[in-house]
């Protein structure tokens, strides 16, 4: 947390509390209502919100449970090594409340549905437990992290300023710079091979059914959200800045020189902006694809866009000398 904060409740203590409260709650309601549980109980459901699968009421606890167990230690470690950027406490609240709320969701749903019956076979998922499950959790997370995003982010002593270039009447200068991550590329191909495999099984009918059917479209999003965040290309010149995602530089997006008030670099790493990836909301975002010096570009209308990127100091007094061209004609 920032030094603004030294007379609050340390969020590391917070999600320590947290996480055994929600725990706890996991485990012992199962627990009260064993005696009207079936053995096994239903944990799937098809259409018409009918029962397809069981498990042992020993695996049903512990899904949830394990699900929440993940997201928790991943909260807490981020907690211990700080939140010290506005974007970064509102990723950590909507994911500690959100996430609370759908395992517990989770839970409770199956509980409902297995109540009082004498098979897993009769046990029904009300029609609007699906929406619920998805849409309570985002709402109240999203507020979460809309209240628990503190004040904004005050100028670090430490940014770095860069040095003034002046470019002569007429001249014209371009600066290219591209970053790669290995990681969501590797990520990528596995995902890629995985999908090619499935697909083949269900033509060939090796393996079908509703798992399958369910992962191809989850494998295709993971490929390309790997791809998108496996490299970055920017480009500085007179028309502004561009930035091109993935090996093949597509999708683009352009920036106005007109929109542009100044820009600077920063030092970042992924705990402080929520992760990998773009991270932030429209107006306060980051692209980071690897923690250290990045180029900060601050919007006329007080928003600012931040770019994990090489050589950033020298983009930035690029952007300054242009921007200050074009406000002097």
């Amino acid at each position: 947390m920032t030094t603004r904060d030294s007379g609050r409740v340390p969020a590391s203590v917070i999600a320590a509390i947290w996480g055994v409260v929600v725990t706890a709650a996991l485990i012992t309601a199962p627990l009260m209502l064993r005696d009207r549980l079936p053995e096994p109980l239903a944990v799937h459901w098809g259409p018409g919100s009918t029962a397809d699968g069981a498990a042992s009421f020993a695996v049903f606890v512990g899904m949830p449970v394990a699900l929440w167990a993940v997201l928790w230690a991943a909260l807490f470690t981020a907690a211990v090594r700080g939140l010290s950027r506005r974007p970064a406490r509102a990723f950590w609240w909507a994911a500690l409340v959100g996430g609370a709320l759908f395992a517990l969701g989770l839970s409770g749903m199956t509980l409902l549905a297995n109540l009082d019956v004498a098979s897993w076979t009769e046990a029904v998922l009300p029609l609007w437990a699906p929406l619920a499950l998805v849409g309570v959790p985002t709402a109240v997370g999203a507020l979460g992290g809309y209240l628990g995003r503190g004040a904004p982010d005050e100028r670090d002593a430490a940014d770095r300023q860069p040095p003034v270039l002046r470019l002569r009447p007429g001249q014209r200068a371009v600066w290219v710079s591209r970053i790669s991550n290995p990681w969501p590329l590797a990520v990528a191909v596995v995902a890629a091979v995985a999908l090619f495999a499935l697909g083949a099984f269900e033509i060939t009918g090796v393996a079908t059914g509703p798992v399958v059917a369910g992962l191809l479209p989850a494998l295709g999003v993971v490929l390309l959200a790997g791809l998108f965040v496996s490299s970055l290309t920017a480009r500085v010149a007179d028309d502004g800045v561009a930035l091109g995602f993935g090996p093949l530089g597509w999708p683009r997006r352009r920036i106005r020189l007109a929109k542009i008030d100044r820009a600077w670099t920063e030092e970042r790493a992924p705990s402080q902006v929520g992760g990998w990836g773009v991270r932030g909301l429209p107006g306060s975002a980051t692209i980071m694809l690897r923690g250290g010096e990045c180029l900060v570009i601050g919007y006329r209308s007080g928003g600012q866009l931040a770019i994990s990127v090489d050589d950033a100091e020298r983009g930035a007094s690029l952007i300054n000398a242009l921007v200050s061209e074009r406000t002097a004609a």
